[in-house]
């Protein structure tokens, strides 16, 4: 297949797109052996640069934009490798905060098919999924950026991802929670298992703030494969109050950024860091769609977050609620969820705080229904006057800055978007174009 750009790169990467859709399409095939194998036909990129490697049912995107930031301030150049995206592909690929182009994704799918093509053809059905197309082009990426340090995020579960190829620096496990049950089991137990399969033997772990049952599991697979534990709440106590503060805002991105004060610490002698850079880079980090504030073109705020399972749903409604007391009134939602067990809870949520719902589908097949969506608003909610509304993105956010929501103007509504990443990814499509068209065929996984 060619590699060649046209003069402003568009047509080929359509087609690129396309392509990588047809193999997402394909579905969700989990196990490190074909990786492995993928990898040592590339040779072995991810064994070039030292790895910080972050699993967790909640906050491993934070804590890997939190890691990523402090090796920066120390002048480390990063690689940072996140799923699913926002608004563009390239996202999930950075080197000190870049994201890959389009003319540099259809050079490297371009390189990466043939190879997938090889090893489909030695063993049929095996090719490379999507993801593991997108992990082998993170590892190539950093590899030939030379990049000091990479952070890779798990992009699910732990022991049968295709990053799970690392041998890292550290290993990361920054929360357990019920999410993903049809994959990665019913019990927090299961679950713990599944995260911790990412312990590597002698390779140092750093564990957030887990269930009893869940440490319990951490522990155990760390201490089996020989791995030093250092747990957040050894080192900072019970108290969050009193944990280490980021540029992120609510009390769960302290715990967030305890766990990767902790991570830094055990990586400091390897990558030079100190505690001033450790400040630094939790006082820089940015982190799009985690309770991020930003104004609309009338100058109401508006806060996006991606709040999109149970876990997720507690912290909400803590954010929520002293939300209402900092502005003096209940905000106008916008909201749609992936699945039932999800949304039951984020729902519940939302309706003890919110004066309107708007309901917004994201663009995905495993989006719920307005009818479904409809079924989980607690009863509560209408019987004190709340309102449900169903609508699409492109109504509720018509232009650049603009929200069709609620009351206008800078004493209007406060507008929350939360819910699933997709959802928010869609909506900060519409409200900053200057980013590029949304990619949301390619989000899922």
């Amino acid at each position: 297949m060619s590699t060649a750009v046209s003069p402003d790169g568009a047509d080929d990467y359509a087609a690129i797109c396309e392509r990588l859709y047809a193999l997402k399409a394909r579905g969700v095939s989990f196990g490190i052996d074909r990786m492995r194998a993928f990898a040592g036909r590339l040779g072995h990129p991810e064994r070039a640069v030292p790895a910080l490697h972050v699993a967790g049912t909640n906050g491993k995107g934070s804590v890997a934009a939190m890691l990523d930031s402090i090796l920066r301030a120390a002048g480390r150049r990063t690689g940072l490798y996140t799923s699913p995206h926002l608004v563009r592909l390239g996202e999930r690929v950075r080197v000190d905060g870049r994201a890959l182009t389009e003319a540099e994704i259809v050079a490297y799918v371009g390189e990466l098919l043939p190879v997938a093509a090889e090893l489909e053809r030695e063993t049929p059905g095996e090719a490379p999924s999507f993801f593991e197309l997108m992990t082998a082009m993170a590892f190539l990426q950093f590899q030939r950026r030379a990049c000091a340090a990479a952070v890779v995020e798990v992009g699910l579960g732990g022991r049968l991802d295709a990053t799970n190829i690392l041998t890292p620096e550290v290993a990361i496990i920054t929360s357990i929670g019920f999410d993903h049950c049809e994959l990665l089991g019913d019990t927090l137990a299961a679950i713990a298992g599944e995260k911790a399969g990412i312990i590597k033997p002698g390779v140092p772990v750093v564990m957030g703030r887990l269930p009893a049952e869940a440490e319990a599991v951490v522990r155990r697979v760390a201490a089996e494969r020989g791995a030093p534990l250092t747990a957040v709440r050894d080192v900072f106590g019970e108290d969050v109050s009193t944990y280490p503060r980021s540029a992120l805002e609510g009390d769960y991105q302290r715990l967030n950024a305890a766990t990767a004060t902790l991570a830094a610490r055990v990586v400091a002698a390897r990558f030079g860091l100190t505690e001033a850079h450790i400040a630094e880079g939790l006082a820089r980090v940015s982190w799009p769609g985690r309770w991020q504030r930003a104004r609309l073109a009338d100058g109401r705020l508006l806060v996006l977050d991606a709040s999109h399972n149970p876990e997720g749903a507690a912290v909400l409604d803590g954010l929520l609620g002293k939300l209402v007391a900092e502005t003096g009134r209940r905000p106008v939602v916008v909201t749609g969820v992936l699945g039932a067990a999800r949304a039951r809870p984020l729902l519940e949520v939302i309706g003890r705080h919110a004066r309107e719902i708007h309901l917004a589908r994201p663009q995905q097949a495993r989006a719920l229904s307005f009818d479904e969506l409809e079924a989980l608003v607690p009863a509560e909610f209408s019987a004190r006057g709340g309102r449900v509304v169903r609508g699409e993105v492109a109504g509720l956010f018509p232009g650049p800055g603009r929200c069709a929501v609620g009351e206008a103007g800078p004493d209007g509504d406060v507008v929350v978007v939360t819910g699933s990443i997709y959802l928010l990814g869609e909506v900060v499509a519409r409200l900053e174009p200057e980013r590029g068209a949304g990619e949301q065929r390619l989000q899922d996984f």
